[in-house]
């Protein structure tokens, strides 16, 4: 198996050699792991792609690579250019340093990554590490990531309905609970929830020079999603996995939208 890694964070972030040894598990002896990361941090840039302006890709080592782009740029990068012989089997974006769930996901590279490689036609996993005052200060953070991932990624392989065939195939977002590996209780299959009141917000502050610049801020985390969503589910100890597709239709509203404007 072939598998592509990226993430949002950064080539040289920590959750990336977490991911690294991830894939090497799930490629196994005969398989490869190639990397396009991003030079620089990413977070938050969610599924922009570089549209107006080239970005350079530059090998760093064999199967080694970073691009001066986002992490959707760097599976384009991946799938076109460094791959482009053979292309991916399997994409797994991250592991991101902190949560992906509820209005998270909306912002994330991490899944940005995971919605350029379904649109392509490969198949994709976004794996984030939630943080809290559990797990946040031990010796490896993304402990719980390491222990469970591979496992979690081999049994979607094998066993989960990846939507072939459909307009829009399916990806997995997946987060590990903010607790250290040997008290994750389990994994439960999701839905994405909502944090309530949880809001990114702007602030201004004056920079030395009198200009007054805004600072971006992120709501509560720990904050309770409903029963059966992804946070509540990391909150509670377990592994939450999220299938996705890239349809944003709401369904539900559209016989209701055709009686009230057709």
């Amino acid at each position: 198996m072939r598998i592509l890694i990226t993430n949002d964070d950064g080539i040289n972030a920590p959750g990336l050699e977490v991911l690294n040894r991830i894939a090497e598990d799930v490629a196994g002896p005969g398989g490869e792991v190639w990397t396009v990361a991003p030079a620089f941090e990413q977070s938050g840039v969610g599924h922009c792609i570089s549209y107006t302006h080239p970005f350079m890709v530059a090998e760093l080592s064999p199967r080694r690579h970073a691009a001066e782009g986002s992490p959707a740029d760097c599976v384009l990068a991946g799938i076109y250019d460094v791959m482009a012989e053979t292309r991916p089997d399997l994409v797994l974006s991250g592991v991101n340093r902190g949560n992906n769930s509820a209005e998270n996901a909306f912002y994330s590279g991490t899944l940005g990554a995971a919605i350029e490689a379904a649109l392509q036609g490969v198949r994709a996993v976004a794996l984030s590490q939630y943080f809290g005052p559990d797990n946040f200060r031990i010796d490896d953070p993304f402990e719980a990531a390491a222990a469970h991932g591979a496992k979690l990624v081999r049994n979607l392989l094998d066993k989960a309905d990846w939507g072939a065939g459909a307009a829009y195939s399916t990806f997995f977002n997946v987060n590990f609970p903010p607790v250290p590996a040997a008290d994750v209780k389990g994994v439960r299959v999701s839905a994405q929830g909502r944090r309530p009141d949880t809001v990114f917000s702007a602030e201004p502050h004056p920079s030395p020079t009198g200009r007054k610049f805004l600072w971006l801020k992120g709501g509560p985390q720990h904050a309770p999603t409903a029963a059966g969503t992804d946070a509540h589910a990391n909150l509670e100890g377990y592994i939450s996995v999220t299938p996705m597709r890239c349809d944003l239709t709401a369904h539900d509203a559209l016989a209701c939208l055709k009686a009230a404007v057709e």
